[in-house]
């Protein structure tokens, strides 16, 4: 029940009753209403943009944790990348080296994912950046894993070949030859005995006698036996050995072999002559890789203690003249 109210009468000296209209009523009903409207208006509008309610603090607190997982995660991807960097560097440099195989290039190594707009779903976000640099970092990583993945297979191949390739590639002397006496010209620029200028010498000369017993060097299977095309070298053989390796044994007497036969490390070949361009009994002995002609001392490692290699190395550095 609403309170009566009275106001005092300075002529009459009495209190009158006050007689509030509906009107009046409800204007004072409005004002009081627009008033208590638009405080909490104001209360609500200061709430939302300087107070946190509960569930707006979970969040927060919910974000700054994920932002510092983004952070920690980047951190353990950077790791993560240094250490497959290192795999790769070993492959190249260690594992592929002992197997003779080329190194990846690092244009296949370091080949990212495609799509330019792989990332675009993630894009618009207050964290988009940190959220997209992982994202890039783990398909950068997943990347290089099955480029690495693919090369370990290849280099399991390889190590599962290696017996084959040992006993392939040369790794004795073509001759007996323990004194290390018999070599008379080694591999590199030589003077000729001919036309007594200097010409490069591809093999070595081993100095025997006519019928001396001339072996492989590894296993392979023989390309060529006879008479050699321009007669510089007379009867000669070539061995194919695989992974890029040949040798040739040049000036002999006698042959053994014929062009397709397998031939096994050790095995005579043929006898030491004077044949094609000679200027006395000797065994002209070379080493191709790839085609290319390189220094057969290097090839000796079954036979030679690392003195005898030291002393080899140096008696191939003293000038000398070929014996073909």
């Amino acid at each position: 029940m609403s309170k009566v109210k009275y106001k005092f009468n300075k002529k009459s000296l009495t209190f009158d009753r006050v007689q509030t209209t509906v009107r009046k009523r409800l204007f004072y009903f409005f004002t009081h209403l627009s008033s208590g409207v638009v405080f909490a208006a104001v209360v609500l509008v200061l709430a939302f943009n300087f107070v946190d309610s509960p569930k707006e603090k979970l969040q927060k607190r919910e974000l700054e944790q994920m932002k510092l997982q983004y952070r920690m995660l980047n951190d353990q991807l950077s790791r993560v990348s240094k250490i497959i960097n290192d795999l790769q560097d070993r492959d190249d440099n260690i594992y592929r080296v002992i197997f003779e195989s080329e190194p990846i290039p690092s244009d296949i190594r370091q080949a990212g994912i495609g799509g330019v707009d792989r990332y675009d779903k993630l894009k618009g976000y207050k964290n988009s950046d940190l959220i997209i640099e992982a994202e890039k970092k783990v398909d950068k990583i997943l990347s290089q894993l099955y480029v690495q993945s693919k090369s370990y297979d290849e280099v399991f191949e390889l190590a599962k070949n290696k017996e084959r390739m040992l006993v392939s590639i040369p790794a004795i002397q073509p001759l007996s030859n323990k004194d290390l006496r018999r070599i008379g010209s080694y591999f590199g620029s030589r003077m000729d005995p001919y036309y007594k200028v200097r010409k490069f010498h591809e093999g070595i000369d081993f100095s025997a006698s006519i019928g001396t017993e001339v072996y492989a060097t590894g296993n392979g299977i023989i390309q060529s036996a006879g008479r050699d095309g321009t007669g510089g070298y007379g009867n000669e053989i070539i061995i194919d050995h695989g992974y890029t390796y040949q040798t040739l044994y040049a000036h002999l007497s006698r042959i053994f072999v014929k062009a397709g036969q397998k031939i096994l490390r050790g095995q005579i070949i043929g006898y030491v002559g004077n044949t094609g361009k000679s200027t006395s009994p000797h065994l002209h002995y070379e080493v191709h890789k790839n085609g290319a002609p390189i220094n057969p001392i290097y090839f000796f490692f079954n036979d030679l203690t690392p003195d005898q290699f030291k002393m080899m190395l140096d008696l191939s550095s003293r000038p000398s003249q070929t014996m073909d």
